[in-house]
């Protein structure tokens, strides 16, 4: 055995002393692949590095505690201040911030900090000029440091002054850096810093006014913070904080990166899937060109063993390179991506070398090799010497021995197992694996369905269209390779176009139809009527409603702390941070309707009840009969389920998670949420007439205009489309790859053919009909095969994942049907043009 592995190392070495020539598209299908993942692992690793190494930027402190509507207590202050180093206390809110000649207003995201703020980072302001000295109160006015993009969308520039609320301020800078900036991925608005004292000024907090307070904590040593924070709960239990710590500094961002990560995961596995073919093909060429020397080795006695030893070392050889030139394109990833990052998330990915992203790239790219390699090596080995002669114009068929045939079961076993352990979100692995066996079945039996299908017709009179169905199912056709390379990429492709297509839509067409104009949100509770009658009276305006409104985060659920829960990853957002309360008599009107037990009386005047979504209910493993505990104001309250609704979340309607029975809340300090709907005939003017109509009686109400957040919302989709696109074609490229390998596989045969239909007085025309025939076949019975495929898969994460409407679009569906065909044709017209290139004379010569 040692021999004969010393042998076959020695042979190996000697014949690849001729080099690589030959395996292009194996060294690229290959290196593509380990690219996409040890790329994405690589950039997911810096942007962990960086929350990590800058939690105390991005957070703005050690510790940061959060509370809703109102804030800490005298005595909660005083034990933060006595058990921290620091202590800087901040206060946000959404205000309409508006020119002082009332001629513009723009929603905006203010922050009101004190003079300890920022505890780490740096505030970059232009003109420089210190935070304090910005924000102070001088002659008689109060300062503050605005976005740039502020001060463009109503005209203003340094030195004019800004309307906030019930008070005036002056712009005394702009922000160009705010340290704690990605710590709030979403905004509605640009931001405003004013100091404390300032935001009194605005007359804005008032009881029940939507206002986060926020409790920034610096600590001696980060090592403390556990034990800091379990100290905090045991003194105030009930407090009701939202705790963060450095460990989860951007959570937003790092839920944003893990699920875009697996994504390009799941798209780096796919091309290394398409590759897989491309690889068996190189791997079946390159034993096929090798036949005369196998032959010869076997001639003179060697084993089986010894020639499949041989050149499975010659493979591994030219993989490694192929999984170095991956891994060296992905380690300098986070070099590209990072000005997208910076860009997109305002954080840096840091550039760094991190082993356990390129180790998994590496070790896929070596499973996907032995899985891909061991079938074509090992039916060389079993076969005759006086076999392996016939074979120099034949290629090698049939199947290996039952050995190899179980260690190859063996190896896509650990394929499998080492792809659902390497991913986060397993239930996600596990359909991607179960969906790519599934595609490869269903292309496989395409591939069969097509050399059947061609091999059964009757002989065609005309002799182009005969022998371009002949080499449909002819020995070593490319047909197999050509429908599973280019039919899982164009699936992909078609998924991914659809579903952006119908995300699009949604946010374009369809939810503008059923949605407000506008939400108002803050309004006082004395205010409602006036507020209902000045709506009403506005021209183009259809129909307003309004709801009370408080925010709490939930406790227990069924009795089960949230910190216990192992949610579901798709419903996980419920318990985390505040959601959305109100309580109502009837049941809502539009947007949900009750589909479990039922309503309370109108005049119910008992134990609290809530009314809870469907769907996160069943996500949950909650039942009508079951509580919920949430924090409200600081105080417990328990609630049991007394039905469940059904709500679609598209409308935009006013929906709420929980709705609570009457006398739940009573004495809390609400606020009321509005929403407007106008005439379809209404005009934009109308629309921004009413908005500034209520933002001028009250200045306290912030309106929200929904075709503004739609279109930030659009630019996102649009942009995420882009960038799933570019992906997706990484996986477009695998599969054009692998067309040029079976192309060039076939190179040889296709030489021999063209120069005998020459000698017969074929034509160039002739034989590039022929060739364009074959090819078309495969093009166009690839794209409509993928293209329905896609469709279905694209329909059921639309309708069952995404709980959205389905649209079939068929623009989408003919541009990927035109590219696979555009891409086959065009391939089989490169190759068979080389082919023809060939003189017959000098082939003939050599025969």
């Amino acid at each position: 055995m040692k021999n004969t592995i010393s042998l076959a190392w020695r042979l190996a070495c000697r014949e690849k002393r001729s080099g690589i020539r030959g395996f292009g598209i194996f060294l690229s299908c290959l290196a593509l692949g380990v690219a996409t993942i040890a790329a994405v692992g690589t950039v997911l690793g810096g942007i962990q590095s960086t929350l990590r190494d800058d939690g105390r930027l991005l957070l703005g402190g050690d510790i940061d505690l959060r509370l809703t509507h109102y804030p800490a207590t005298k005595d909660q202050t005083q034990w933060i201040k006595a058990n921290a180093t620091k202590l800087s206390q901040i206060v946000q809110m959404r205000v309409m911030a508006k020119r002082q000649d009332n001629a513009g207003r723009a929603l905006a995201e203010l922050k009101a900090v004190d003079g300890q703020y920022p505890l780490y980072g740096g505030l970059r302001l232009k003109p420089a000029i210190p935070l304090v000295a910005a924000l102070s109160f001088h002659k008689g006015i109060y300062g503050v440091a605005v976005e740039k993009q502020l001060m463009e969308k109503l005209g203003l520039a340094i030195g004019d002054l800004l309307k906030i609320g019930q008070g005036q301020f002056k712009i005394r800078s702009a922000i160009e850096k705010e340290p704690d900036r990605s710590s709030q991925v979403f905004r509605l608005g640009p931001r405003i810093l004013m100091s404390l004292a300032g935001v009194q000024a605005t007359g804005l907090i008032q009881p029940g006014s939507l206002v986060r307070y926020h409790y920034r904590v610096a600590l001696e040593n980060q090592a403390q913070t556990k034990d800091w924070t379990k100290r905090l709960d045991v003194n105030f239990p009930d407090a009701g904080w939202h705790v963060r710590t450095i460990d989860n500094a951007a959570p937003g961002i790092q839920r944003f990166a893990g699920r875009v990560a697996l994504f390009l995961t799941l798209v780096g596995l796919t091309t290394l899937l398409i590759g897989s073919v491309g690889i068996s093909t190189g791997v079946t060429s390159f034993v096929n060109g090798r036949l005369t020397t196998i032959a010869t080795f076997k001639s003179l006695g060697a084993s089986g063993r010894l020639i499949f030893t041989a050149y499975f070392f010659q493979i591994m050889m030219i993989a490694g390179i192929g999984i170095v030139m991956g891994l060296v394109l992905g380690m300098f990833a986070p070099l590209l991506a990072a000005p997208l990052l910076q860009e997109k998330l305002d954080i840096a990915s840091a550039f760094g070398f991190y082993p356990a992203a390129l180790l998994k790239a590496a070790v896929f790219g070596i499973l996907i090799t032995l899985v891909s390699s061991l079938w074509p090596l090992a039916r060389a080995r079993n076969v005759a010497p006086s076999a392996l002669f016939r074979a120099v114009l034949e290629p090698v068929g049939g199947f290996p021995s039952q050995g190899y045939i179980i260690v190859q079961a063996i190896l896509i076993i650990i394929l499998t197992a080492f792809t659902i352990a390497t991913t986060k979100l397993q239930h996600v692995a596990i359909w991607f694996v179960g969906g790519a066996a599934v595609a490869f079945i269903v292309f496989r039996f395409v591939a069969l369905f097509i050399e059947k299908f061609f091999r059964s017709l009757p002989r065609a009179r005309n002799a182009a269209v005969r022998l371009a169905f002949a080499n449909l199912y002819r020995p070593g056709a490319a047909t197999t390779s050509v429908t599973l390379a280019l039919g899982l990429g164009l699936t992909v492709l078609t998924t991914v176009v659809l579903i952006e297509g119908n995300l699009a839509r949604q946010v374009d067409h369809a939810i503008p139809k059923t949605a407000p104009a506008y939400y108002f949100i803050d309004i006082h509770p004395k205010q409602r009527p006036a507020f209902e009658a000045l709506v009403k009276h506005q021209p183009g305006v259809k129909r307003a409603s309004q709801v009370p409104m408080l925010r709490g985060r939930i406790l227990k659920l069924a009795g089960v702390p949230a910190a216990q829960i192992k949610a579901p990853p798709e419903v996980a957002w419920v318990l985390r941070g505040d959601r959305g309360l109100t309580w109502s008599r009837e049941p809502p009107t539009e947007g949900s309707e009750v589909v479990e037990g039922v309503w309370w009386p109108k005049s119910y005047d008992g134990p609290p009840l809530v009314s809870f979504d469907q769907q996160k209910a069943r996500a949950f493993g909650l039942k009508i009969g079951d509580t919920i505990t949430i924090n409200l104001l600081g105080r417990p309250l328990t609630a049991r389920i007394a039905n469940l609704r059904s709500i679609k979340w598209d409308s935009l309607s006013i929906n709420f998670l929980m709705i609570f029975s009457p006398g739940s809340m009573q004495g809390a300090p609400l606020s009321y949420l509005a929403t407007a709907h106008f005439e379809a005939n209404a005009s934009e003017k109308d629309e921004r007439a009413v908005a500034r109509a209520v933002t001028d009686a009250f200045p306290n109400i912030s309106a929200i205009r929904v075709k503004d957040v739609l279109s930030d919302v659009s630019k996102i989709v649009a942009d995420i489309g882009i960038a799933v696109r570019t992906s997706t074609s990484v996986a477009i490229i695998a599969g054009i790859l692998v067309l040029a390998g079976a192309i060039a596989a076939s190179h040889r045969r296709r030489v021999y053919d063209a120069i005998v239909l020459k000698v017969l007085g074929a034509t160039r025309k002739r034989l590039l009909a022929i060739f364009a025939i074959e090819f078309g076949i495969l093009g166009v019975t690839t794209a409509a095969i993928s293209s329905l495929i896609g469709t279905i898969i694209g329909w059921a994460l639309v309708v069952h994942v995404m709980r959205a409407e389905w649209a079939f679009i068929p623009d989408a569906v003919l541009w990927t049907m035109s590219l696979s065909i555009i891409v086959t044709v065009a391939s089989g017209f490169v190759g068979t043009w080389l082919a023809l290139g060939q003189k017959p004379a000098k082939r003939l010569c050599n025969e």
